[in-house]
């Protein structure tokens, strides 16, 4: 049965109007993935074939889509607000996220607003360590096993964190080499991690029947997203291969 949805956040962050705007037109893949930055006109196209409807920049950005091409979604709308505060040097962000869920609407919902915590989270730590450096940008998913009730645990046990590791540890992280990160993001779903040179993120999807992720946002000047990408598929096949 369709039902209408909207997920709703509102932050500030330590960064212009301006470097929001660019953000979240242009720079994409620092904090999400890759994608065609929107025509820059009300009417323009926009990435996954959907519509700007709102084009104010740096204030106003609405986009729609209503052929979502999901199973269970058939309309998806993305709208941000965005405010100066303290003279300009700081931003407000209101973010909506709405639509309309055709199917299994609890699971979606759910999953769609704890993703959207994590993104905008990953959009702030972004802007305040980053920005404006370029991005290159890896993502895969864990195999068929990871999908399992506790694959994620079995992802955070493996990069070495404890029950007591809470954001803002330092730590020495046991990825497909050990490296120093500081734990920037961690609830059952999701872990973060930010390095000097970028930020790795990890999507606990079994919970919503889909495989473990990872996404990571190399800044580095020499970021090889094919290396990167195979390094991490190596080691998420190491941690499944005998689970559970």
């Amino acid at each position: 049965m369709s039902k209408e949805f909207e997920i709703t956040r509102e932050f500030e962050v330590d960064a212009t109007p301006d470097e929001v705007w660019e953000a979240v037109t242009h720079g994409t893949g620092a904090y999400l993935w890759p994608m065609d930055p929107p025509e820059p006109r009300v009417g323009g196209a926009a990435a996954f074939g959907s519509t700007v409807t709102a084009w104010d920049p740096p204030r106003h950005l609405t986009i729609r889509s209503e052929d979502v091409g999901f199973s269970v979604q058939s309309v998806n709308q993305l709208e941000h607000v965005i405010e100066a505060r303290d003279g300009g040097r700081r931003a407000w962000v209101r973010y909506v996220h709405s639509g309309v869920f055709t199917d299994d609407w609890d699971n979606q919902y759910d999953g769609a607003a704890k993703h959207t915590d994590f993104y905008l989270h990953t959009l702030r730590e972004y802007l305040t360590h980053f920005a404006p450096r370029p991005v290159t940008f890896a993502s895969l998913d864990g195999p068929e096993a990871s999908t399992g009730a506790d694959a994620f645990a079995a992802a955070g046990r493996a990069l070495g964190l404890t029950d007591g590791d809470a954001r803002g540890a330092e730590l020495t992280v046991h990825g497909p080499q050990d490296f120093d990160a500081v734990l920037d993001y961690r609830d059952p779903y999701f872990i973060g991690l930010r390095t000097d040179s970028a930020l790795i993120r990890l999507f606990g999807r079994n919970h919503w029947g889909a495989p473990v992720g990872i996404s990571v946002h190399d800044f580095a000047a020499d970021a090889d997203a094919k290396a990167t990408e195979g390094a991490w598929r190596n080691w998420l096949d190491k941690v499944y291969s005998q689970f559970p």
